[in-house]
Parts: structure tokens; sequence; C-alpha cells
């Protein structure tokens, strides 16, 4: 019987990898003679270049750049053995690298990011995944692309300084110092964000308060963002503002799109073709899948739901062992052969999470033993 194991990780407990060691052991004690493929798998977000480094046997790479507030930091990325790079961001303007007293997305930058993207083409990369999630900033690129080799001046002929706030005073745009290897790498964009860059849903109003702006300061930033796509199209670029993902990351999204030509997917799907997990599914005989909660987001872009949509696509049995399980609807369970939580029993959130290795593998036994019973009553 071949099992591959391909969960998310259990937030604020167990890495991806964990899971999977964790059902193994689990399952083992049951079908020692099994033959277990274990692919920890992510959403895009947190963890992906750590999943990805697992699967694809990458090589770290510590860069010195700047965090949010210009202020230098080392940051690493991922670069796997075909010429691919997988940058999270939140690594050079994550939120995490800046107390709440400092969080101000009228002047964060995300020059940091830029660092890293030219630090891998200038290893050689072809390829840069990048994925979207936690940052502090808001704007719009402005610092990935200063990083870059792109030049922004106001009215007086004076380069714009960091922030997304300095976007309200932008006249011309510049790019005959452009990093001229952009133009010969694909981009892919890790985003499950669809918020356009501008308006009541867009990149200022939905996440600029999350990164410390007040109502004031929205509206700031929403009117230099909105003047910064308007002369973008002015001056020949192609018009990003309102497709689906400008608004990610402050609107990173935009700029990523517009000036380095990054097609958006989601993140799951993004890490699904960089593992293979179709051809993986299709050679397996049973999947098993999970993560921290499973609820009615689940089906909505996670990576178990993910994974269900493509085993039942092959006529695979899946099975979800979760930390906890939210009540579905029938066509939601539907999706999945087995769900089941992995708590054994009531307890501090503390300790829920301190015992999550122990539970999931008692889970994934019982599991294990339903079906060794179900295969002897059929003889």
């Amino acid at each position: 019987m071949n099992i591959l194991i391909a969960p998310d990780s259990f937030k604020e407990s167990l890495e991806a990898i964990e899971v999977c060691q964790a059902i193994k052991s689990g399952f083992s004690h049951i079908f020692p003679n099994a033959n277990y493929t274990l692919l920890p798998m992510a959403d895009g977000g947190e963890g992906t270049s750590a999943v990805l480094s697992y699967v694809l046997r990458g090589r770290w790479k510590e860069v010195r750049v700047h965090d949010p507030l210009m202020r230098p930091i080392t940051a690493k990325y991922l670069l796997l053995p075909n010429k691919t790079a997988v940058i999270e961001i939140a690594q050079a303007c994550g939120l995490h690298l800046l107390t709440s007293n400092e969080r101000n997305p009228l002047i964060t930058s995300t020059y940091g990011v830029g660092e890293l993207i030219a630090d891998a083409l200038g290893q050689g990369a072809k390829r840069i995944i990048i994925g979207l999630g936690g940052s502090a900033t808001n704007d719009a690129g402005l610092g990935m692309l200063n990083a870059l080799g792109m030049m922004f001046y106001d009215n007086d002929n004076n380069a714009l300084s960091e922030g997304g706030v300095q976007l309200a005073r932008l006249q011309r745009i510049d790019d005959s110092t452009f990093n001229s290897k952009i133009l010969d790498t694909i981009f892919e964009v890790a985003c499950d964000v669809t918020n356009p860059l501008c308006g009541l849903s867009g990149a200022s109003a939905v996440f600029g308060p999350q990164k410390g702006a007040s109502p004031e300061q929205v509206k700031l930033l929403d009117n230099a963002l909105s003047s910064f796509a308007a002369l973008t199209n002015k001056q020949g670029y192609k018009d990003y503002e309102n497709v689906e993902g400008a608004g990610a990351a402050g609107g990173l999204g935009f700029a990523l799109m517009t000036f380095c030509g990054a097609q958006l997917q989601s993140g799951f799907d993004t890490v699904a073709q960089a593992v293979n997990l179709a051809e993986q599914i299709k050679n397996a005989d049973l999947i098993i899948t999970g993560e921290g909660k499973l609820d009615a987001q689940t089906l909505m872009g996670k990576v178990a739901g993910g994974i269900s949509q493509l085993a039942k696509a092959h006529d695979k049995p899946v099975i979800a062992i979760c930390g906890s399980v939210e009540r579905l609807s029938p066509t939601q369970t539907t999706q999945f052969d087995v769900v089941m939580p992995s708590l054994q029993k009531l307890e501090s959130i503390d300790n829920v999470f301190k015992n999550a290795y122990e539970n999931i593998e008692t889970t994934a036994t019982n599991i294990a033993a339903a079906m060794r019973l179900g295969q002897q009553l059929s003889l």
C-alpha cells in the first residue's frame, strides 16, 4: 500500500514535516510494511520556503538587507537546483520585524524585498516564486522597485524617499536603470488575496489598519496608491489597478504584475505545481492530509481542501486529520472520506499545542486500526 502523507502545518504547534512524521509513526504501528511518502505542504504563506526546501532539496542563501524601517538585518531565501528562487517577503518587510509602536505604513518600505530579488538574480535565478503575506508595508512596491534600480521623481525632479505616502508626490518614473535581468525572469506570486489596489476593498482600506494606519492615514495612502496607478498607466504600463490581488501585501502585487510581469495564482496551486503534487497523488493508494483547524475556509484554497479536490479528481481516498473540526455542511464533508479531529481530551490550549504530536500520532494509529479491522471483517 502506497500512502501519501501531505498535511499543512498546525499553526503554533507543529511544522508540516512534523505532522507528516506523527501521522507516519501512528500508521506504522498498524501498517509497518506500507510505503510512506512524506510531502509537507504549504499554501504560499509563512513556511512555504521550508516546505520546498525539504521536498526539493534547495539551499538557503542569507543576505544583508533593509527591514521596513530601512535598518540593516539578515534575511534568507531559498535557491532550488533548477535556477528557481523562493522568496517570502516577510523575511524583509514582515510585520513581525516591528514592535507595535513602530508600525507606520506611511513610511515602511519594501526595499529589502528588492534586495532579496536582486541577490537571487545575481545568483542566476531564472524563475522566482514570491510568497506574499505578513507585510508591514503599504508602498505599492516603491521600495522594492527602488532597490531594483527604478527611479521615482516629484515635480521638482527630486527622488522620492521611502514609504507609500511618498507616492502622492510622484510625477515621473525612470526605468532606464531598472535591473535588466527582470525581463528574462519568470515571476510567480503565491497570493490568496483578491483585493484590488485601491478603494474600499483595496490595500490601504482593508490592510492598512492592521499595519498601524489611522482612518486619516488610510485615506492618504489610498490616494497615494491611486496616483501611482494613474501615472503608471499614463506612462504606458499595463493597467493592473483593479485586478484581483493587486492590493496584496500593501500593493506589492500591483508592482510585481506591472513591472515584473508576474503571474498571481493561489498559494496552494503554486506549491502544488512546484512539488508535482498531482503526480504524487496519482501514484498513491491513500492520501492523508490535515491542518490545524478544518472549517468552511478549508475548501477555499487551503491545503487540505486543495488536496481533497485533487484526490477526488484521481478517484483516490483521502483522510483529513486536523487539530479541530468545525461542523460542516453535508456537501463539504463529502470532500473527504474521513475527517478526524486529533484532540484526545479536554485541556488548556497550551497543552493542546504541547501535545499536538502525540495527539496526531494516536489519532493516526486509531484510524489505521479501524482500516485493519475493516479489512478483516470483509474477509
